[in-house]
């Protein structure tokens, strides 16, 4: 298979950059996910990649070898859209084996390649049909049967479930990934959605603005994200955060509603520095002598509710809370071990100093 390393990668377009020094290497056989909001440089990246564009500074290795400068067709790589860009006047067969005979391979040689990608996605019994004569699920298995019969050394996504439907989606992308694992190719895939980002890729990078934000597995980021951006992009509804102020040698922080959190560790910093409170809307504690919360709305979603509200200083929460619930007025706590402390200013993660001894 193959390693892709990104080294220093940056694009600008005029006086707009766009990437700022992306540093990235992809292992043999692993998948990683860029991850990010609309217009932070995700395609844009995955394009350099695949040779559509060029870098403005950096360079793109794969397997070792420098192919920055390379057109696409000499890179080896394979790449899945998100429109599909099956041409409609030709069967799946030949949709499929179209790259193929251009490359001169044996009639004997495509068909072997064409029938066992088919076997692989349960195509076989549509070789004959036209795009048109199929649906969107279908169309994009016939788009990942292309580039898995160039038996290519990289995968390319560039957000390939975006036409499907919730349920499809949910269906093609484990089809993916059981692929990608069973073929062991090395693969990058682009995509806005978070929880694509999480239950596909071995790693995320997550992409702020055309900088890299942070790059890991996806739980690592679930549970120690680098920063606010990050924290609020991975986890669905997003985590709540709070405007504070750090007091008591690091070890307190109030809230601008007066609210007084026990941090449970003890934080760097001078008395009165600015912190930002974050913690998933699952781990807020509902308890009789916490902070009132106004609720707004409740969204039953059967095994679970979504509580919305706001404190004092009219930031809003949300709740996670297992099973129904009433529309009523609540009190809510912050518990230490759940929170996640970022600077107030830069937004970046802020680690403890010390812990608590424990008791003997």
């Amino acid at each position: 298979m193959a390693t892709l390393d990104l080294q220093g990668v940056r694009k600008s377009f005029g006086t707009t950059h766009v990437l700022h020094g992306i540093d990235m290497t992809l292992a043999d056989g692993e998948m990683v996910v860029i991850v990010g909001a609309s217009g932070c440089g995700k395609s844009t990246l995955l394009r350099i990649v695949a040779g559509l564009e060029t870098p403005s500074a950096g360079r793109v290795l794969l397997d070792g070898r420098d192919v920055t400068q390379a057109e696409p067709s000499a890179r080896d790589m394979a790449m899945v859209f998100q429109n599909y860009a099956l041409y409609p006047h030709m069967r799946v067969f030949d949709n499929m084996a179209y790259a193929l005979r251009i490359r001169g391979l044996s009639r004997e040689e495509i068909a072997r390649r064409v029938q066992e990608a088919a076997d692989m996605l349960g195509l076989d019994a549509l070789l004959d049909r036209k795009p048109r004569q199929l649906s969107g699920g279908q169309r994009q298995r016939v788009a990942m049967g292309r580039a898995i019969v160039r038996e290519p050394k990289l995968f390319l996504f560039d957000e390939p479930l975006s036409n499907l439907d919730a349920k499809l989606r949910v269906q093609m992308r484990a089809e993916i990934r059981r692929l990608q694992r069973r073929l062991g190719i090395t693969s990058l895939y682009v995509t806005h959605d978070q929880t694509e980002a999480m239950t596909l890729g071995d790693r995320l990078l997550v992409l702020n603005q055309g900088h890299a934000a942070q790059l890991a597995p996806p739980m690592e980021i679930f549970e120690r994200p680098a920063d606010t951006h990050v924290a609020t992009l991975i986890g669905a509804p997003a985590m709540n955060l709070f405007a504070a102020t750090l007091t008591q040698g690091g070890t307190v922080a109030v809230l601008e509603n007066g609210a007084v959190i026990r941090l449970g560790a003890r934080y760097p910093g001078q008395d009165g520095a600015a912190l930002t409170l974050g913690i998933r809307p699952e781990h807020v504690a509902i308890a009789p002598d916490g902070m009132p919360l106004e609720v707004d709305l409740i969204e039953p979603l059967g095994s679970e509710t979504l509580i919305h509200g706001r404190i004092a200083d009219g930031a809003s929460v949300v709740l996670r809370v297992v099973g129904p619930a009433s529309l009523q007025a609540l009190r809510i706590a912050l518990p230490a071990d759940a929170l996640h402390v970022f600077d107030g200013e830069t937004g970046k993660r802020v680690e403890t100093v010390s812990r608590p001894a424990m008791a003997g």
